[in-house]
C-alpha cells in the first residue's frame, strides 16, 4: 500500500540504523550529526541527544559541535554556545560562520563584530574569518552595515577589502532585491579599481534577470564570451534561467547544449533549472525526461529536482506515485518538500496524506518547524477541526516556534485541552 511508504522513507534514512551505546554497535559520526541537525527545531532536545551521546562513549567532532551550537544560536542561546566553543578548545573558521551567521540573522550586528574580536583568542582573527563575517552580514540582509563598516573611505578595514569582499557585497544588495544600489555599486567596483572576476559577472548577471531584464543578462553573458573567459558550471546556470526568463525554455535549452558542447558538464543545478522553466511552461513529460537524464548522466535528483514538479502536477496520485518515486529512487525528502505537499493536500481538503507526510517527516528524524505546524494546523482549520488544530498550536508554542494568530482561537492563554473525540484518532502518538 501506498501508505506504508513511511516505512522505505524510515529505512532510506540513516537515522534509522541501529546505533546505541553499552554493548551496542558504536554510534556513527554521520548518524550523530544528522540527528542532531534534525532537532534543530528544539535545542534543549538536541542538548541532551548530544550530552547522550557523549555519555555512550562517542567522541565529539568539531563538525558535530559546530551542528549544536548553530541550533542554539538559532534560539538565542549564545551564553550556551560560547561555553560549547570553550568546550571545544579548538574551534575553526567554520565555528565563527556558524555563530556570525546566527548573530547576523538575529540582527545582532555588534555581537557579530565582538565575537570577530574574541576569534584572536583562538588565533583565528584572520582574512578568512573576516570573510565569514562580511559574507554573513550580506547573507542576512545587514549590507549597508558591511559597507559602511568596511568600504568606506573613512573607514578602515581589518583587512583589505578584496574582490571576493566586494563580491559579497554585491550579492547582498541582489538579495536584497535592490536593484539600482546593485547597479550602482557595479560601477564603484570599476571606480575603485576592484578587480573584476567570473564570480563578480554570475552575481550581477544574476541580478539583472531577477531584476526582470534578463535580456540584460544574456547580454552580458554574450559579453564574457566574446571576452574569452572560462565560463564554469554557475555561470552557465545562471545565463540558462536569464535565457529561459528572457526567451522560454527553448532558448535555455540552447544555452544547455552550448555548455555542454564547450565541454563544462551540467550539474544538479542546470537539471533542476531545465525542469523548473519546463514546469512552469506546463511541458511535464519534458521536464520527467530531465529528471531520467539526471540518473543516466551519473547526476542523481535532488529534493529540488522534485519539487517543481510538485508544483506542476494538479492530481493526487500523481503527487504520491512521484513521491513515492522519490524516495525509491534514494532521494530524501526535505523539511520544505513535506511542507509543500502539505500545504497542497490540506488546500485540496484531503487530511489522510497530509497525515501521512507528518508522520513521513518524524520517520525521516526531522523535527518539524514552524511551517510544518502552520501548514498542517491550516488543513484542519479548513475542514472545521478547531480543537485539533489548537491542541498542534499549543504544541508548536510549547516549542519556541513562532505561531501565526488566528481568529479561530480566539485569546492564546489558558485554552482548552482537545476534548473531540471525534477526531482523537488524527493525533500522532497520543495515548487514549
Amino acid at each position: 500500500m501506498r501508505w506504508a511508504l513511511a516505512g522505505r522513507v524510515r529505512r532510506r534514512c540513516p537515522l534509522s540504523r541501529g546505533v546505541g551505546g553499552g554493548g551496542g554497535p558504536a554510534l556513527e559520526h554521520g548518524a550523530v550529526l544528522a540527528t542532531i541537525s534534525s532537532y534543530g527545531n528544539d535545542w534543549a532536545r538536541a542538548v541532551e541527544f548530544f550530552r547522550w551521546a557523549e555519555a555512550q562513549g562517542f567522541k565529539h567532532s568539531r563538525e558535530t559541535y559546530n551542528g549544536l551550537i548553530d541550533v542554539l544560536g538559532k534560539f538565542f542561546e549564545f551564553d550556551e554556545a560560547w561555553r560549547l566553543v570553550a568546550e571545544m578548545r579548538t574551534p575553526d573558521h567554520a565555528t565563527f560562520r556558524v555563530l556570525f551567521n546566527r548573530y547576523a540573522a538575529a540582527h545582532l550586528v555588534g555581537d557579530a563584530l565582538a565575537a570577530f574580536d574574541r576569534a584572536a583568542d583562538f588565533g583565528l582573527r584572520d582574512r578568512a574569518t573576516f570573510h565569514h563575517l562580511v559574507d554573513a552580514l550580506c547573507d542576512h540582509r545587514h549590507v549597508l552595515d558591511a559597507e559602511e563598516l568596511f568600504l568606506k573611505d573613512n573607514k578602515k578595514p581589518p583587512f583589505p577589502a578584496d574582490t571576493k569582499v566586494h563580491n559579497m557585497v554585491l550579492q547582498g544588495w541582489s538579495r536584497l532585491g535592490w536593484w539600482s544600489r546593485c547597479r550602482l555599486f557595479w560601477r564603484e567596483m570599476d571606480e575603485r579599481g576592484v578587480a573584476k572576476d567570473l564570480h563578480s559577472y554570475s552575481i550581477f548577471m544574476a541580478a539583472l534577470s531577477k531584476a526582470g531584464k534578463p535580456w540584460l543578462a544574456v547580454k552580458l553573458y554574450r559579453e564574457m564570451k566574446s571576452k574569452g573567459m572560462p565560463l564554469d558550471a554557475v555561470a552557465y546556470n545562471t545565463a540558462l534561467l536569464a535565457a529561459g526568463r528572457s526567451g522560454g525554455a527553448d532558448q535555455a535549452a540552447r544555452v544547455y547544449r552550448e555548455m555542454q558542447d564547450r565541454g563544462c558538464r551540467p550539474n544538479a543545478a542546470t537539471h533542476n533549472a531545465m525542469i523548473k522553466l519546463l514546469c512552469a511552461e506546463g511541458r511535464l513529460a519534458e521536464a520527467l525526461a530531465f529528471l531520467d537524464r539526471m540518473n543516466r548522466l551519473g547526476c542523481p535528483p535532488t529534493a529540488l529536482s522534485y519539487h517543481s514538479l510538485f508544483r506542476c502536477l494538479s492530481r493526487p496520485r500523481e503527487i504520491l506515485r512521484l513521491f513515492d518515486r522519490m524516495v525509491a529512487g534514494g532521494c530524501r525528502p526535505t523539511m520544505e518538500t513535506f511542507v509543500l505537499l502539505m500545504r497542497k493536500f490540506g488546500r485540496w481538503g484531503f487530511l489522510r496524506p497530509v497525515f501521512f507526510f507528518w508522520r513521513a517527516m518524524a520517520d525521516t528524524g526531522m523535527s518539524p518547524d514552524g511551517f510544518a505546524y502552520n501548514a498542517l494546523i491550516d488543513a484542519l482549520l479548513l475542514k472545521g477541526m478547531v480543537e485539533l488544530a489548537r491542541h498542534y498550536d499549543g504544541e508548536m508554542l510549547d516549542k519556541g516556534l513562532s505561531a501565526k494568530p488566528r481568529k479561530e482561537f480566539g485569546p492564546r492563554f489558558g485554552s482548552p485541552p482537545v476534548e473531540d473525540d471525534a477526531c482523537s484518532h488524527y493525533l500522532v502518538g497520543k495515548k487514549k
